[in-house]
């Protein structure tokens, strides 16, 4: 427990809490089935009408903190007590604001959905304020943080699995007890697609409860004040398939100094704990695909747990801001001018190229298909651009980020790698 300020945590806590319960209130009367956590507590009021939806919400939360216990035994601390009387709350604000939500019939598909969303956005608020809070958990999230800790499993894979649980044995107690699908609609979806990436929308853009709580996340960590070295540092930003890496190369042989690239690889590795094939697979760029989203947005739910990119981009910027306070070097791409803010001999540039010259470079370095470059291009170049966004707010391409702009295509390998070394005298001496 963060016993800071614990007056106005514990506010915010049941504050989140009432929040949340409203949310799920809302997606029920949507009639378009609520939130996959909440949906067997619905599926079996709909199945016992005289038990509330609040009572069953209380009764299934207080078994996932049982479980708990059973997986602990000994270990089991104050995390697993604290979720009994925030179950007995979370089950009592239900009652509260469907009681509260009672005149709300709705019988217009339109309004139904436009509830939905605005049920994903009062729930993903609720989470917001329980995370700023950090002082207790309720037993959903607690479940997961317990099964992925005792059992090294991935906290977001985790989640998902422990939410399709829920969802499967609600469509199927519907099914056994009423012949068809009740409970579990559109809206269980929409809450399990939308609820995370609207929190991490909050967590990035309300800035202001960190003022009074504690500092933000990584960028607030990567932009620390910069400690005082007499190396000098040149960080090189590139189109795909530009000579980036080859310009960088031929700057650190001309001055004598380290060279690094794919050398960082794995050096993260031992940074990280992940292994260089995992650390290739996943530097510099953002998972895609569904799944992987979701993985990924379900770590909204905890403030302890840090999602797999994150932790890698985090121990990828010690990694650089540790060579750049040892020895002077030439690195490659992974955001360095921006990990390295503060470094008073850091000259950072960014190296591109027509389309001819990239293309070329991509079918001859790279091995890449002629028929299929300009994509690859494409999709290298918006990698790196989503990259950079993600964890330093800037585009990767803004070249007011940048001390000097080099286009290879017009002044060769070794052109540029002169210019750069010649501009750079002027932050280097």
């Amino acid at each position: 427990m963060n016993k800071e300020k614990l007056g106005l945590r514990i506010s915010l806590l049941v504050l989140g809490i009432f929040i949340v319960a409203h949310g799920v209130a809302l997606s029920i009367r949507s009639d378009l089935g609520t939130s996959p956590i909440s949906s067997m507590p619905y599926v079996l009021n709909l199945i016992i009408p005289y038990i509330t939806v609040g009572t069953f919400a209380i009764i299934v939360n207080s078994l996932l903190v049982l479980i708990q216990i059973l997986i602990l035994r000994s270990k089991t601390g104050f995390d697993q007590i604290i979720q009994l009387p925030l179950t007995f709350l979370f089950g009592f604000f239900i009652d509260v604001n469907l009681w509260l939500t009672s005149s709300l019939v709705l019988d217009n598909y339109m309004w139904q959905l436009v509830t939905v969303v605005v049920s994903c956005f009062v729930m993903a608020f609720g989470i917001f304020l329980e995370l700023k809070a950090d002082v207790g958990l309720l037993p959903g999230e607690g479940l997961t943080l317990v099964i992925s800790r005792a059992y090294d499993k991935n906290f977001g894979k985790t989640k998902v699995a422990i939410d399709t649980t829920f969802v499967i044995m609600a469509i199927s107690l519907a099914f056994i007890f009423h012949g068809r699908l009740e409970g579990v609609r559109e809206g269980t979806v929409m809450a399990a697609l939308f609820v995370g990436t609207i929190a991490n929308f909050y967590q990035k853009r309300l800035l202001f409860i960190d003022k009074y709580l504690k500092p933000s996340m990584v960028r607030d960590f990567v932009s620390l004040p910069y400690m005082t070295t007499d190396n000098y540092v040149i960080t090189i930003s590139r189109q795909y398939g530009s000579g980036g890496h080859a310009v960088g190369e031929a700057i650190a042989k001309k001055l004598g100094i380290a060279f690094y690239d794919s050398q960082l690889i794995d050096l993260t590795a031992i940074a990280s704990g992940f292994t260089p094939e995992y650390v290739e697979k996943h530097e510099q760029k953002l998972p895609n695909g569904l799944l992987n989203k979701l993985y990924n947005n379900n770590y909204a739910y905890v403030n302890e747990v840090i999602p797999p990119n994150d932790k890698l981009f985090i121990a990828q910027t010690g990694v650089i801001r540790n060579i750049a306070a040892h020895e002077s070097c030439v690195i490659v791409g992974r955001a360095a001018n921006f990990i390295l803010k503060g470094h008073k001999k850091c000259f950072n540039v960014f190296v591109h190229a027509n389309k001819e010259f990239r293309k070329n470079r991509v079918v001859l370095n790279y091995r890449v298909d002629a028929a299929d470059a300009e994509r690859v291009m494409a999709v290298k170049d918006k990698e790196r651009d989503n990259y950079s966004k993600h964890y330093t707010g800037k585009h990767w391409n803004d070249l007011n980020e940048y001390d000097m702009t080099v286009e290879t295509s017009k002044f060769g390998i070794e052109g540029t790698a002169d210019m750069i070394i010649e501009a750079s005298k002027i932050t280097i001496d």
